[in-house]
């Protein structure tokens, strides 16, 4: 069909999308790169498709020393020798991932092994990239030969512009953006999120799988839109378009009964099967509609998921098994929630910290009901969860992400803090998240931050007057005003102590205010969220505890 055929089975593609129209690409500016791409302006034309991705991939900066086709020329000899291609172990590095044909012929597919180890033989580094076979069969479409898609493989692999990450290749890189991914479902997807932790006792174990969505389970014609875009705009595409998966998953399934007894089995296959139910057009639309990170903000929380990582010394395949951690029920014993209501709130904490097991800080039934003996027990504790039980039977609490000793900031007044990572929550009447939207940033414009059209979310969120009406104007649920050396003033915070009370919410309308004796409280009228209030609007307290996070791998 065209000089970029070599490996193409055009039985098995659906040639009736293709154009015979060959039209050039000339266009160098980023904005309108990222509209073509984003429309599919060169998916309706395979040697169009391939020109554009030698373009793009060779503008990516590398090593000064990138393995090329010649190269390659020089070393498959050596290391295949003559052995059948179909028969050659992969390298660890690859964990056992698919190796999708993506509608290749024989010698595609065989070819597809053959790179991969040219690669393991030329990047010693690479300790763990499980995408990697998908991404070479996908570019074995655009290549003439085996020695060009090595090399443009190895253009992306070899990328060294610290702003521009592409692929995984080590098990922390992977490993911290399954995190951040679990940490994106649990803002953006809540509805997916309730799902996945009703029906899984681990639920990053499931979004552990969410490049494998991309990289090997969707079908060609929708990896090859997916890499259009990546190739132009970089890592978060990614992103974007899992959490559109996932969103169509839940839509789609909302109600009915699992088809196998893993939903990993299930969103497996809800993926391979999605032309049945989605459109390219309609997933990459749905991802686009996601208001998402920046780019400088998914940078800041895929480094704190790495630290927390490193700080457990979870940096290796071999020690996969510590990564997901659910609350212990041999270890925890909580008077005011079960173990299974706890594993629900442990799957709405940062990922960084689900690495931890919950600690009893204060309780009133042995500590009595002192306000300073609350902050005495708390303080040197980031961060830390609140749980109330009144006289009514109801439960309720708050995720708070600062040390309680910031409330000495601002010496005798009453003063907020915290970052908008807190959250409140009930759990009884009926299970209940409500996420405080956040922190107004008019300097954000300094930073970099991207300004993309994005419809509201559509979750609950606390009412207050420091917050814009405008919803492009705020921040992450991750950041914290210091991340953009703003003043304190120009930020709607969350939580404040004083020797008089302790309110949780911030603003004019905090969610929870309780007195100094810590036996009563009340909620403010404008923080009932869909006309369901956190508690009683003036409650008596049963019982009070506060948990901390406790680092087991380090003692």
């Amino acid at each position: 069909m065209d000089e970029y055929s070599r490996f193409v089975d055009w039985d098995k593609m659906d040639v009736s999308a293709q154009s015979q129209d060959t039209k050039e690409l000339t266009c160098t500016d980023f904005h309108e790169l990222k509209q073509l791409a984003r429309q599919g302006y060169w998916a309706k034309n395979h040697c169009l498709r391939a020109k554009v991705y030698h373009k793009l991939i060779s503008n990516i900066p590398c090593r000064t020393v990138t393995p090329d086709a010649n190269v390659y020329r020089d070393i498959v000899v050596k290391i295949v020798g003559k052995r059948n291609s179909s028969s050659l172990p992969l390298p660890e590095f690859v964990d056992n991932s698919l190796i999708p044909t993506y509608c290749l012929n024989a010698e595609g597919v065989g070819a597809i092994r053959k790179i991969i180890l040219c690669i393991a033989n030329q990047f010693p580094d690479i300790s763990f990239c499980p995408a990697l076979p998908s991404v070479i069969a996908l570019l074995l479409h655009y290549s003439k030969d085996e020695a060009e898609c090595f090399e443009q493989v190895c253009r992306i692999l070899a990328c060294n512009d610290p702003s521009k990450r592409l692929i995984d290749q080590t098990f922390l890189a992977f490993e911290s953006s399954c995190m951040t991914f679990g940490d994106l479902v649990n803002k953006y997807c809540q509805a997916a999120h309730k799902l996945m932790v009703a029906v899984s006792e681990d639920v990053l174990e499931v979004y552990s799988d969410w490049q494998r969505w991309l990289f090997g389970e969707l079908p060609m014609a929708y990896i090859a839109r997916v890499f259009d875009v990546f190739l132009v705009e970089g890592y978060k595409v990614l992103y974007r378009v899992a959490l559109a998966l996932l969103k169509f998953f839940h839509k789609v399934r909302a109600g009915q009964p699992m088809e196998s007894d893993s939903i990993q089995q299930d969103i497996r296959a809800f993926v391979r099967d999605i032309a049945k139910s989605v459109s390219p057009e309609r997933l990459l639309e749905k991802a686009f509609a996601i208001r998402l990170f920046s780019r400088k903000e998914i940078q800041l929380l895929q480094m704190a998921n790495e630290k927390a990582l490193q700080q457990k010394g979870i940096t290796v395949k071999q020690k996969r098994q510590n990564v997901h951690l659910a609350v212990h029920a041999e270890n925890f014993k909580s008077e005011i929630v079960s173990v299974k209501e706890m594993r629900d709130i442990w799957s709405w904490i940062p990922e960084r910290f689900a690495l931890c097991q919950p600690l009893l800080l204060f309780t009133t039934l042995e500590h009595g009901c002192s306000l300073s003996r609350f902050y005495s027990h708390s303080e040197g504790h980031e961060p830390t969860l609140l749980l109330i039980k009144t006289t009514a039977k109801e439960v309720c609490g708050a995720y708070l992400s600062s040390d309680w000793s910031e409330r000495r900031r601002g010496g005798n007044k009453l003063s907020f803090f915290g970052t908008g990572e807190c959250f409140v929550f009930r759990l009884q009447p009926e299970v209940e998240r409500y996420e405080w939207v956040i922190i107004k940033h008019p300097e954000l414009a300094s930073t970099g931050a991207e300004t993309e059209n994005h419809t509201q979310p559509a979750s609950s969120t606390l009412s207050s007057s420091s917050i814009p009406s405008d919803p492009s104007d705020r921040l992450s649920p991750f950041l914290a005003a210091r991340h953009f050396n703003l003043p304190s003033k120009t930020a709607s915070m969350f939580m404040a102590g004083s020797s008089e009370c302790i309110i949780i919410g911030g603003g004019d309308g905090q969610a929870l205010y309780l007195d100094a004796d810590l036996n009563h409280g009340r909620t403010s009228h404008c923080n009932t969220f869909n006309n369901q209030p956190l508690c009683s609007e003036s409650f008596q307290i049963s019982i009070l505890e506060v948990w901390g996070f406790r680092d087991t791998m380090n003692g």
